[in-house]
């Protein structure tokens, strides 16, 4: 994906929103749209941004697991088991 050629100022969206949506079924980068020549937003296929957001709750999990085994915050797999065998 290039970023650059996803770049699109505002008057784009706003003259071409029915026609962005339909380009999403075919390409589903997102597009990056500016004001002023600043990027203010980005749009995107609401299926990808899905896929965005549960990876980025695993990259958040992963995250507390490691700062709580840091911490030394776990129990060995034995103590963790061994109550269910009950």
């Amino acid at each position: 994906m290039s970023l650059a050629k996803q770049i699109r100022p505002i008057t784009y969206l706003k003259s071409s929103a029915a026609e962005i949506v339909k380009e999403f079924a075919v390409n589903p980068d997102p597009i990056i749209i500016t004001q002023n020549g600043e990027a203010k937003m980005v749009v995107m296929d609401i299926a990808e941004y899905e896929k965005q957001q549960e990876a980025l709750a695993l990259l958040k999990l992963l995250a507390l697991g490691k700062k709580e085994f840091a911490e030394g915050k776990f129990s060995d797999a034995h103590a963790f088991l061994d109550p269910m065998d009950d």
